[in-house]
């Protein structure tokens, strides 16, 4: 999408489906439109300046509008970022959460910091492609290359850090992934029409700079949002150590390629909270791409909550708290072993035995705000160890074996840009690993915003209590009809239950206690 005037891909709610014209796109700036914010991006011939669809800015003519698929094809066109809406941070393109193709699998990779670190050959590497197809599939869908969306990203992280901390502009550009001072200035001033010293003079007067190593920010999302089941489920499964809820946030340790990093995220109404700790700033967008998929912030809610309220059962449950998100995971390895501990055992005793796992083998880290210790091991880290030390069944030391030998060895890919039917496939090839196993991992780590889970117990109880299909393969017939969002419905039916998954947690100590000793719907007895 260019000076052709065709948006790409545009859905929303009752946007009015699939559009690909011209004036759908017109018609979304011209009302302000939010929900297409991080959609398509509109450049303006006369001032050469690319915003978001909400701008708050007096719409330019129809005629001076041009469209463009990413924020990289605007800046690659010549235009730069509008000082008022911020449109390098806006809400990604939920494209890429929602689609398991190349071009979504590289923008996951692109989103993680693949190429800054690997390069082209390594992205391509990662997805089994040649670097000219992946180059030669991006340009045609996003009218930008690998390199060039990297850039886009670094430029962001660069803003970031001008304008939130007072680090000096040398370490800045290096912290951002620009390879020398130069590229860093060229693209500031070429994407924000300011040198970095200026950009950082526009920072209001008496603003708190962020302590050493730490950056506070907020994250957007499409509204709307409904934080409970989101924030409920990860604090009602925190590993001890490595995840807690503190002071109305849920606080978790990274591992991040330079070191460790400590994240707290905190629900507000028009945004998420975020406060990073880390050990090298080189690693702050890979983090913050992690924080967005931990919370599934990029998700279009107004087109899930149109097809999901078709189902006459499941309307009233989407009016009564619209906008719930899959709650999903930092780490795709780390949830694997953790669905292998908690087979067929409640969540309290599931967090034990990852915290004891953790208390051994994790890697200790320093948290001056709070109570994490440790990281989760790697597969590496396991492995080394003998698993006859684990207080579990011998079948279920097995399971976890065969786990970490297939990471180990890449047969099995769970990391951000994997191939969704591959792993798939591979997990249920794996002794211990059934049909509930498989679809929790390809919902939380893998994303797969269609994972569905039949015979998950929460899910069957929820069914039964809506006149729904009971059966597993009963209601997988009729959960068709909600494709591509059966994940999202199975937040729904969660929801109808009164487990603490469901709601923001007490920060009283007592009552998460009690919550714990309960048996998750996710986390149950399965059918095999």
């Amino acid at each position: 999408m260019s000076d052709s005037r065709q948006t790409g891909t545009l859905t929303t709610g009752d946007a009015g489906g699939v559009q690909t014209d011209f004036d759908a796109c017109v018609r979304a700036v011209q009302s302000k439109d939010a929900r297409f914010d991080g959609w398509f991006f509109t450049a303006v011939l006369t001032t050469r300046i690319y915003c978001r669809p909400s701008c708050p800015v007096v719409p330019p003519r129809p005629e001076n509008m041009v469209f463009y698929p990413s924020a990289a094809a605007a800046q690659q066109a010549g235009y730069r970022a509008c000082k008022r809406c911020r449109p390098d941070a806006s809400p990604g393109s939920p494209q890429w959460n929602e689609r398991a193709d190349l071009v979504a699998r590289a923008m996951r990779l692109i989103g993680d910091g693949v190429v800054d670190r690997e390069g082209v050959p390594g992205l391509a590497a990662r997805l089994g492609y040649s670097a000219r197809q992946v180059e030669r599939q991006l340009l045609a869908e996003l009218g930008a290359g690998p390199l060039a969306l990297a850039r886009a990203q670094r430029a962001q992280t660069a803003r970031l850090l001008i304008e939130t901390t007072t680090m000096p502009m040398g370490e800045v550009a290096f912290a951002a992934g620009f390879s020398s001072i130069r590229a860093f200035n060229d693209t500031v001033r070429e994407v924000f029409a300011l040198a970095p010293g200026e950009l950082r003079s526009r920072v209001a007067k008496g603003r708190p700079s962020a302590a050493a190593g730490v950056l506070s920010l907020r994250l957007p999302f499409r509204r709307p949002l409904t934080p409970d089941n989101l924030f409920g489920h990860l604090a009602a499964t925190a590993v001890p150590g490595v995840e807690e809820w503190r002071g109305g946030a849920f606080r978790r340790t990274l591992r991040l390629p330079h070191g460790p990093g400590i994240v707290e995220l905190r629900p507000e109404p028009e945004h998420i909270g975020c406060r990073l700790r880390l050990a090298d700033w080189r690693d702050l967008g890979q983090a913050i791409s992690r924080c967005r998929r931990m919370l599934d912030l990029d998700a279009d809610p107004q087109a899930v909550d149109a097809l999901l309220s078709a189902d006459s059962r499941l309307a009233p449950l989407v009016a009564k708290a619209p906008g719930r998100r899959v709650p999903r995971v930092a780490d795709g390895p780390e949830f694997a072993v953790r669905a292998v501990l908690g087979q067929q055992i409640s969540t309290a005793a599931a967090r034990t035995h990852a915290g004891r796992l953790v208390a051994a083998h994790g890697e200790p880290v320093s948290d001056p705000d709070g109570g994490l210790t440790h990281l989760f091991p790697s597969p590496e880290q396991l492995a080394a160890h003998d698993p006859s030390a684990l207080a579990m069944p011998q079948t279920r030391r097995n399971t976890l074996a065969g786990l970490l030998d297939a990471l180990l060895d890449g047969s099995l890919d769970l990391d951000v840009g994997s191939d969704w039917q591959r792993a798939r496939a591979r997990l249920a090839a794996l002794p211990g690993f059934g049909p509930w196993t498989v679809e929790a991992i390809a919902m939380r780590a893998l994303g797969d915003p269609d994972a569905f889970l039949p015979t998950d117990l929460g899910v069957r109880n929820a069914a039964r209590a809506l006149d729904l299909p009971a059966t597993p393969a009963a209601l997988t017939r009729h959960a068709a009809a909600w494709q591509p969002w059966r994940a999202y419905a199975t937040q729904y039916l969660w929801a109808t239950g009164d487990h603490p998954i469901n709601t923001l947690p007490s920060d009283h100590p007592t009552r998460r206690t009690a919550h714990t000793e309960r048996m998750s719907p996710a986390e149950g007895t399965t059918t095999r």
